[in-house]
């Protein structure tokens, strides 16, 4: 009987001893699991603040090149307004010369306006001169010009901001001399890519081909960006 007894103590502490590591094992692998879940938080934040830390050093170090450049560009401007050619060129006169820059680049693809300063001064007032056809093409994908243009043409397709146009003109010898030389004189970049003369009658008929230039303004501002 007192062996059994004994026994019966022996498996009551046996079955303690095991339910005391247990509760030990269990109480370790809880703490170990908190700090293995801690240790990659804060892996990850570390990261990421080195991620926030890279984009911060990009913005200064592109803030400080915009800023020397500036300088330089104020420069450039200043040299331009003081330029004598463009001074010669503005109109209005109150107008500041770079001005005539920006007027001969516009940052629009206008193909009315372009038109209409071709049928109403480039070829308008010139003896001797009758336009027989003008045709400019909307620059496809950027506008839709309106039933009042000249022409209109969607199957163009834009190249190098750019905008196509072609008309036909007959007259004397001298009145498509004073074209050509409108062309050359206008304040919009106009370059020439097909230029036919044939005789007609009593004058002479030219067809050209050309296209005008446009620059889309460039907007600068300061964005947000979300770092993951």
């Amino acid at each position: 009987m007192p062996a059994k007894g004994q026994g019966i103590r022996k498996r009551t502490q046996i079955d303690m001893t095991n339910r005391t590591m247990f509760i030990w094992v269990a109480g370790v692998s809880v703490l170990l699991g908190f700090a293995i879940v801690g240790s990659i938080f804060l892996i990850q934040m570390i990261v990421f603040n080195e991620k926030v830390l890279a984009e911060k050093s990009k913005t200064v170090s592109t803030l400080e090149i915009d800023n020397k450049n500036i300088v330089e560009l104020q420069n450039q401007v200043r040299a331009l307004d003081a330029n004598q050619a463009l001074i010669n060129s503005k109109t209005p006169s109150e107008d500041k010369a770079i001005q005539v820059i920006l007027d001969a680049l516009p940052s629009e693809a206008n193909s009315f306006a372009l038109g209409a300063s071709l049928q109403n001064k480039l070829l308008a007032n010139i003896d001797g001169l009758t336009l027989n056809s003008l045709q400019v093409d909307s620059v496809a994908g950027v506008e839709s010009l309106d039933d009042n243009a000249v022409s209109l043409d969607t199957s163009t397709t834009a190249v190098q901001n750019e905008i196509t146009f072609s008309f036909s003109v007959s007259g004397s010898v001298d009145a498509l001399k004073t074209v050509l030389k409108n062309l050359e004189n206008s304040i919009r970049t106009i370059d020439i890519t097909t230029l036919q003369i044939e005789n007609e009658g009593e004058g002479l008929n030219m067809k050209v081909g050309a296209r005008a230039f446009y620059e889309p303004a460039k907007v600068v501002e300061l964005k947000d960006k979300t770092v993951k």
